[in-house]
């Protein structure tokens, strides 16, 4: 096979785009650009980046060009099946002309955008697959060219996830020793400081009736070092709070805790969290965290399912979630406090969100949840 001759222009291009894949410090962020400068250099018309599970299921699917009305109305994310599941079988890149006429092909979900032609590389992290990115609708088809310039995307990314896991390492491992050192610091000083002040204290017990002046003075005394203590102390506080980029990002959190609940029920769990970094503020992500590991578990443990889905978007305005599995499903009309509904609901009360449920018996449940991104403060 010839090695394809690649355009001096197009290699300029892909080396730029590369560098601003690799300069990303946020994992979504990453992921994404990788998708974007994927569809820009070999012009497909959608795009996206599937993140792989320990059982090879989609845990996290980023993905361009299809409408974020119509990917809702598909109703769950896609599964590792399929012409997508061929890569990892074959742990090698996949380019077909047309998706349908392949042997592996299994159809579109009802709503899912026609695609045709098809380019297909896995991302792997040092000598383990992280997941595969997928180009589809070319007009006239991938080329060999392309199909280079995929794979070399997909090691630049793989190479940049695998940099910022380290750098994820060592923040966590130097926040490590700072908390040590805050608390000897909180030994020797703030500490030292209460035991110094509750000497002085007792001392003045046994001059109470004889001088009340001057026990008078040393509370005085003691207050105002009680004031200086606390001062330090909030001074301390403050520096426990981890700095910004030692935060756990969103989508980090809340694919741990989707792990977390799987783990034990061996369901694949998918996540497509597509929200800018930091967004929601950490009031509104723990109301949204809340509701989604209730959802997910009530479906773990009262549905059968085989598979989860989890998705959250952002809009100006709201955090939506919607969490869809393929369980037994329950009579809305009937659904008991024992399936933690009731807890969802006062919780999106509280704060003015809003909650719809769909489900039926024998056909699974999908619930939609919103909340305002702006906290609401309960009067």
């Amino acid at each position: 096979m010839a090695v394809p001759t690649i355009a001096p222009d197009r290699i300029r291009e892909l080396v730029d785009a590369a560098a601003t894949v690799a300069v990303q410090t946020e994992l979504s962020a990453l992921l994404r650009s990788a998708v974007k400068t994927g569809m820009d250099l070999t012009g497909a018309k959608y795009g996206a980046l599937g993140v792989l599970g320990e059982q090879g299921a989609l845990m996290d699917f980023v993905h361009l060009g299809v409408d974020p009305v119509a990917a809702r109305e598909i109703g769950h994310l896609p599964r590792a099946i399929g012409v997508l599941g061929t890569i990892s079988k074959i742990g090698g890149t996949v380019r077909i002309d047309d998706i349908s006429s392949h042997e592996d092909s299994v159809g579109f979900p009802e709503g899912h955008p026609t695609m045709t032609t098809f380019l297909g590389v896995p991302v792997r992290v040092g000598d383990r697959a992280f997941g595969n990115l997928y180009l589809t609708d070319k007009e006239g088809g991938f080329t060999a060219d392309d199909e280079v310039i995929a794979e070399f995307l997909a090691v630049t990314a793989g190479t940049a996830v695998s940099t910022l896991r380290m750098q994820d390492r060592l923040r966590r491992a130097a926040l490590h020793e700072d908390r040590e050192r805050i608390a000897r610091d909180l030994h020797d000083s703030i500490i030292q400081d209460l035991f110094a002040v509750g000497l002085g204290l007792q001392a003045s017990t046994n001059k109470i009736s004889s001088d009340p002046e001057a026990v008078r003075e040393q509370l005085d005394t003691a207050i105002d070092k009680l004031d200086e203590t606390i001062t330090s102390l909030r001074r301390y506080i403050f520096d426990l709070r981890p700095p910004v980029w030692a935060r756990p990002s969103h989508p980090s959190e809340l694919s741990r805790l989707l792990k977390e609940l799987a783990a034990p029920h061996g369901v694949a769990v998918g996540l497509d969290f597509d929200c800018p970094p930091d967004v929601p503020e950490a009031q509104v992500a723990d109301d949204l965290f809340a509701v989604i590991r209730e959802s997910v578990s009530n479906a773990l443990r009262h549905g059968s399912p085989t598979t989860i889905d989890v998705r959250v978007v952002c809009d100006p305005e709201n955090v939506r979630a919607s969490v869809s599995d393929d369980g037994s499903g329950f009579d809305t009309t009937a659904a008991s406090d024992g399936l933690g509904l009731a807890n969802i609901a006062e919780r999106v009360e509280r704060t003015q969100g809003s909650l719809f449920i769909d489900s039926a018996p024998g056909r699974g449940t999908v619930l939609h949840v919103a909340f305002p991104l702006q906290p609401v403060n309960p009067e």
